[in-house]
């Protein structure tokens, strides 16, 4: 009794072994659309909203860095000029959702190689990194530096401002919306508030509004 029972189970066993056998023989595992890489400096033909896409953040910097580096103001100074660029005074008043830092962080590294010394960019959304370090080396734990201990963090010259602006108005016949968007960059002097450079990239697009940004 024992053993025929023991076989009823091993034979249910592998009758249910064949089944999932066979099932998984059967499940459609279908490729997913793959991904393709585009220059980002061109328009995208998967998505074409009027919002600031990478082609419009490449040219607008590309534009600025030529602009600041032709003027001579900044970068034929004897001493080069300590400069601040970040998104902390970089305003978006515009409608568009756009993260700031994506053009900000693209005008400092270009411009920074582009300078070649002749202009020194200081580092503020970090400086809890300089602090931390420069008081473990005043007080022991670490030796000096290469270059020596400075008495004071640098101060800056200028520090980049700026706003994203945008207009927006909708065609109610054929649902189609066009933004206007207006950036203007500008360097202010920290002493005085004078602004030493000011530029403007604008551009003008016209879509059905059904690209969503995030």
């Amino acid at each position: 009794m024992k053993k025929s029972f023991s076989l009823f189970c091993l034979f249910t066993f592998s009758l249910a072994l064949v089944g999932c056998v066979t099932t998984s023989k059967n499940i459609v595992n279908e490729k997913g659309k793959p991904s393709v890489y585009q220059d980002v400096g061109s328009n995208s033909r998967q998505t074409q909203g009027n919002g600031i896409e990478s082609q419009d953040i490449v040219a607008m910097v590309d534009t600025m860095i030529r602009d600041i580096v032709s003027t001579g103001f900044l970068v034929n100074k004897k001493t080069p000029p300590r400069i601040i660029i970040d998104s902390k005074y970089f305003k978006n008043q515009s409608s568009s959702i756009i993260n700031k830092n994506l053009i900000t962080e693209r005008l400092l590294i270009n411009l920074n190689r582009a300078a070649l010394g002749r202009m020194v960019f200081l580092e503020r959304e970090d400086i809890e990194m300089v602090v931390d370090e420069r008081e473990l080396k005043r007080e022991g734990t670490l030796s000096t530096g290469s270059l020596g201990n400075a008495k004071k963090i640098h101060g800056a010259d200028y520090r980049l401002g700026g706003k994203i602006m945008s207009l927006d108005t909708l065609n109610n016949r054929t649902g189609d919306e066009t933004k206007y968007h207006q950036i203007s960059f500008k360097l202010v002097d920290l002493e005085t508030g004078a602004l030493v450079w000011t530029n403007i990239y604008e551009f003008k697009k016209s879509s059905a509004s059904n690209v969503i940004y995030r």
